[in-house]
């Protein structure tokens, strides 16, 4: 069994709770109020910001000068094309740049952000991998339940299933689980526990997040 299977087995049931997440389930059947999504949509942005670092995290800590190219890749990947979406999406909510800059940081938000970047700034690029993963995986996962579920019934949320079901972000996504199958290879039990323990820690506060935008909270 390969180290990505071996933590699928463990996250995915984590990420499967998502598919009865009312929020979830409202982008996949369209009827999730526009407000909720509105303030779920700024969050997320700034969850990405947070996310871009953690990338460039990786790329500091990178010796090869391929896993230095990967991890700018994926830095790119979230603030040029992941990201595209979300413009448009703020664009049409009527969110400016000010307005972002002028908003909270929601506690799970920042919760989970710090937690990333503690392991970033703290542990090795393997381990930052793992603290992506959980959100780059579960996304895919929850994207193709939203598409085998969406039924067409509204089509403002047709660009956000596109985005995590499109071609481009499987291949990163698959990009990342090759990646630490790789860095992963010869870990000891104790190492791999502790990757298990980052990836289970970023599914949970995945779940939190759903919770949090469901409920706007700050």
């Amino acid at each position: 069994m390969k180290n990505s299977e071996r933590i699928f087995a463990l996250a995915n049931p984590i990420w499967e709770k998502c598919f009865e997440h009312p929020f979830v389930k409202g982008i996949a059947d369209g009827t999730l109020n526009i407000e909720r999504f509105r303030f779920y949509m700024v969050q997320d942005h700034l969850y990405l910001m947070q996310y871009a670092k953690l990338f460039a995290l990786g790329l500091i800590k990178s010796q090869k000068e391929k896993d230095i190219r990967l991890f700018a890749s994926l830095i790119s990947d979230t603030l040029d094309t992941e990201n595209a979406v979300h413009r448009e999406y703020l664009k049409t909510l009527g969110i400016t740049r000010e307005m972002i800059d002028q908003t909270k940081t929601a506690l799970v938000t920042e919760s989970y952000t710090n937690y990333m970047l503690s392991v970033g700034f703290s542990q090795g690029v393997a381990e930052i991998s793992a603290a992506v993963l959980a959100c780059s995986w579960s996304y895919k996962i929850i994207g193709d339940w939203c598409l085998a579920n969406s039924k067409n019934k509204n089509k403002f949320f047709s660009p956000w299933i596109d985005e995590y079901t499109s071609e481009s972000y499987n291949h990163s996504n698959d990009v990342i689980i090759d990646f630490i199958d790789k860095l992963t290879e010869k870990y000891t039990e104790e190492q791999m526990l502790n990757i298990e323990n980052i990836v289970t820690n970023c599914s949970r506060y995945e779940l939190q997040f759903w919770d949090m935008a469901w409920n706007m909270e700050y």
